[in-house]
């Protein structure tokens, strides 16, 4: 679900507002954006495992609390703030998976026995550690692509959303799109993805 046209011009007024010292304008903001936040929560903890530690209340409420702390940063339109807020949640899901790994290996936890829907949560959290680290590598190489994947993955931006934010075309972001993937797919499969 993304917000009407109509709405969009009053979310973006209201960041400009908010962003400008004005408190109240957060208010009639958050019943706005409530919808388009929860459904990226609900985007990002799709692809984890039934039973996964962070719930998507607990996600979104996390990044909620990230981009209400900042109430000083320049808003361009709803877009910019969506994709703060899929790099947020990117974020909090990787540190939540770097705790899951440290309890695991020790962490003054005490060991218990897994069941197998547990593995799958553990699993899944080694394989976004992978992909974040993934990710590292390709933003040292290409910024664009990397903020491109964030933008389409981790924010469910539609490749129009992702050109317009990014003022690029939309042939532009699709070929980006498709190059960063394949480097992607070629440095999480193992092989050499030096370049892109």
């Amino acid at each position: 679900m993304t917000i009407p046209p109509a709405s969009q011009q009053e979310v973006t007024r209201l960041l400009a507002d908010w962003s400008g010292g004005d408190p109240s304008a957060l208010e009639r903001l958050i019943p706005l954006v409530q919808p388009e936040l929860h459904r990226l929560a609900r985007h990002y903890m799709s692809r984890e495992a039934v039973g996964h530690t962070l719930q998507t209340t607990a996600l979104l409420n996390e990044a909620y609390l990230h981009l209400v702390d900042d109430p000083r940063r320049n808003w361009q339109n709803r877009t910019h703030f969506v994709a703060a807020a899929a790099q947020l949640m990117r974020r909090i899901m990787v540190d939540h998976a770097r705790e899951r790994r440290a309890q695991k290996r020790g962490g003054g936890a005490v060991k218990v026995e897994l069941d197998d829907a547990a593995l799958v949560t553990e699993r899944r959290s080694e394989e976004l550690l992978a992909l974040d680290e993934a990710l590292e590598k390709l933003a040292a190489l290409d910024p664009r692509k990397t903020q491109i994947v964030e933008l389409r993955y981790f924010g469910g931006l539609t490749v129009e959303e992702t050109a317009r934010f990014l003022q690029l075309s939309q042939r532009m972001v699709e070929r980006e799109w498709m190059m960063a993937k394949a480097w992607l797919y070629r440095a999480l499969s193992g092989q050499e993805a030096n370049d892109i």
